[in-house]
């Protein structure tokens, strides 16, 4: 397989599959998400897939499933999701979210990055295998639409379809370059918890001369919150960290040979305060947070309102490690306000996702790592135990029970769930040769 050709030809075919990208499929808004359906329906059908399917028995946005017959028996199940972030804020785009256009190296869209980008990726090497001797090992496609939203219906689609998923192995989406741009492999995700705190104390909202007697909610709610954390940003709820299991050897060598470029990570996202902990690299991997999303009380708006607000809501998730269970967290949180002094400030549980992470030393692993070695060159690549984000992996390897790897095409700079999201040219190219290469190697 001549890499230079692989990589022609997935630039060549970027105009077969970069209306993917103009489709506004945005899940929180209930967009383009049918128009989205049909699209990938078509690309599946057009490319020769044994067989398409819309499944729609679970309830939530549909699943686009396929599956191609290679010239192996063994099968590489791919994750995927079509739907995406809303675009806003719109004046800080340098180009229109959903019209892909190039500057430079540098391909703008919303989606291209997370994570329309890599399934264009994939559809391409499908397409070249096609016309190149065909398929070299059977491939399964599942390509949800919710994750934006915490992927609600996943655990029940997986559970139900688990004898159509079986494969050997599964390829996820993500993965790319870091801020040195080493190409990163990564066997896992943190898990997440998403409630709202709220507190109300007042039937209405008040003078704000009376604020020598009555409480105000934004500050029941602050305090609150404050009282969730140590001044050394830890958490402060009894039990947080007690699930969380010790790094095997295997983990901490890679989390040790993971790099962190302190400051090209404060230029790249604009950070203007020093980082919460000294070496960020084993939080990233086993350590787990509490943020606050966003606060809502009272008045807002332009000039003066002098009130006391009757009432206050605060967003919050936390990211877990493995074998931390988000209901049980949830639980422990609200015991603990109840334990400070805060029992009228309720926790409202919205969602939840447990973390996963593969065998480090599994041959699919390790076959990734060879392969990357010759296409990026050893000194370019690190093992990744887990990113630090969230997604529904545990589902799968629950019911499919295979080791789970996560590679793609982004680079540090990519801007996902932001304005001006984009990839490298030169990285979509580099990455969809790999694949290609590993699918090839794999058989």
């Amino acid at each position: 397989m001549n890499q230079t050709e692989v990589e022609q030809y997935a630039l060549d075919n970027l105009d077969n599959v970069t209306g993917y990208l103009k489709i506004p499929s945005i899940s929180a808004q209930n967009k383009g998400i049918n128009e989205t359906n049909e699209w990938l329906i078509k690309q599946f059908t057009d490319l020769g897939a044994a067989k398409v399917e819309k499944w729609t028995d679970q309830g939530g946005n549909p699943v686009i499933y396929a599956e191609f017959k290679g010239k192996s028996d063994k099968t590489v199940l791919f994750y995927n999701h079509y739907d995406v972030q809303p675009p806003e804020p719109l004046d800080e785009w340098r180009t229109k979210p959903f019209e892909p256009t190039i500057i430079d190296d540098k391909m703008f869209a919303r989606g291209v990055c997370d994570d329309k980008g890599e399934l264009m990726s994939r559809l391409t090497i499908v397409k070249y295998f096609n016309e190149h001797g065909g398929i070299p090992v059977n491939l399964k496609f599942f390509v949800e639409g919710e994750e934006e939203i915490g992927s609600p219906d996943v655990d029940n689609y997986v559970k139900a379809h688990a004898d159509q998923l079986k494969a050997d192995v599964c390829v996820w989406e993500g993965g790319g370059k870091d801020e040195n741009d080493n190409f990163e492999i990564v066997c896992g995700a943190k898990g997440v918890v998403s409630f709202n705190l709220h507190v109300k104390t007042a039937a209405a909202d008040l003078h704000s001369s009376l604020a020598s007697y009555a409480d105000n909610a934004a500050w029941r709610l602050v305090q609150a919150l404050a009282s969730l954390r140590t001044p050394d940003n830890r958490i402060a709820v009894d039990g947080f960290y007690d699930d969380i299991q010790k790094l095997t050897p295997a983990e901490e060598r890679a989390t040790q040979n993971m790099d962190f470029d302190a400051e090209k990570v404060k230029e790249n996202y604009g950070l203007t305060r020093p980082f919460i902990y000294d070496d960020p690299r084993e939080e990233l991997v086993n350590g787990t947070t509490m943020t606050i999303n966003g606060l809502n009380a009272g008045y807002t708006g332009e000039g003066v309102k002098t009130i006391i607000p009757k009432e206050a809501t605060a967003k919050l998730d936390c990211r877990l490690a493995p074998n931390q269970q988000p209901k049980k967290i949830a639980k422990l949180i609200s015991d603990q306000l109840v334990k400070n002094g805060f029992d009228d400030v309720k926790v409202d549980y919205l969602l939840g996702e447990d973390a996963a992470r593969s065998d480090l030393e599994d041959p699919f692993i390790q076959l990734n790592v060879k392969v990357a070695n010759d296409v990026y060159t050893s000194e370019k690549v690190r093992l990744i135990p887990n990113m630090p984000g969230g997604g529904p992996m545990k589902q799968f390897q629950d019911s499919v029970h295979v080791p789970i790897v996560m590679v793609g095409i982004h680079y540090a700079g990519s801007h996902p769930h932001s304005p001006n999201e984009n990839i490298r040219l030169s990285d979509y190219k580099q990455g969809t040769y790999f694949l290609a290469k590993l699918l090839n190697e794999y058989k």
